[in-house]
């Protein structure tokens, strides 16, 4: 049985705390720069709405109730950083991915769905859209992503799928061969981290429906 999960919206439709992520949804599909997160502590959820965002998005509820020394031990991420994430329905199965900034959590891209994909192929899409993007806007911050995969794709510019490319998913597969030749043909120096879900929780980009 799922465990039960409070959203908190701070900017969306219709600002709130919801519990049900079909309710947290309506409040931010189609919204311009929405802002939410899921909590699994309702009082937690309740002092996050009134407090405001800047502080608990890309953080996660253990981590809020550190203490200072615990927290210096696990280290925190870089605010001033860009995460990336995707989520596919089934492995293969129903894909998006997409990138925010860590701190604001404010979505600058996403794609999908697409068809019939996989969670690897759309980290290392999310990754490489992320730091083509973060070159157009001359922004040296870093990047994270969660799937140690998709960083090591990147880093050999190799992508090593078992999917096979077929008339459903050929989109997908043109957006990975375009992903290879930017790699190929542009430098950039932003730093490649990864994001320690253990110790932080979901990373920003999250779609949050687990």
């Amino acid at each position: 049985m799922a465990k039960q999960k409070y959203y908190v919206v701070w900017k969306g439709n219709n600002p709130g705390i919801y519990d049900s992520w079909d309710e947290c949804k309506k409040q931010i599909d189609g919204f311009t720069d929405a802002v939410y997160k899921s909590f699994k502590d309702k009082t937690l959820a309740e002092k996050a709405f009134t407090e405001g965002s800047e502080y608990y998005i890309g953080m996660d509820e253990r981590i809020l109730n550190f203490s200072e020394e615990q927290r210096m031990l696990v280290g925190e991420p870089i605010p001033n950083s860009f995460s990336v994430d995707a989520a596919c329905s089934g492995n293969p199965g129903i894909l998006e991915y997409r990138g925010v900034y860590t701190s604001s959590g404010r979505e600058i891209f996403k794609q999908g769905p697409f068809p019939e994909g996989t969670v690897n192929i759309g980290e290392f899409l999310a990754l490489v859209h992320g730091l083509a993007y973060l070159k157009q806007k001359n922004k040296n911050i870093p990047v994270y992503s969660d799937s140690r995969t998709a960083i090591s794709w990147v880093k050999k510019k190799r992508v090593n799928t078992k999917l096979e490319k077929n008339k459903k998913n050929k989109k997908l597969f043109d957006l990975v061969e375009r992903a290879l030749t930017w790699l190929n043909t542009n430098d950039f120096e932003n730093q490649i981290l990864k994001w320690e879900t253990e110790y932080w929780g979901e990373i920003p980009a999250d779609f949050g429906r687990k």
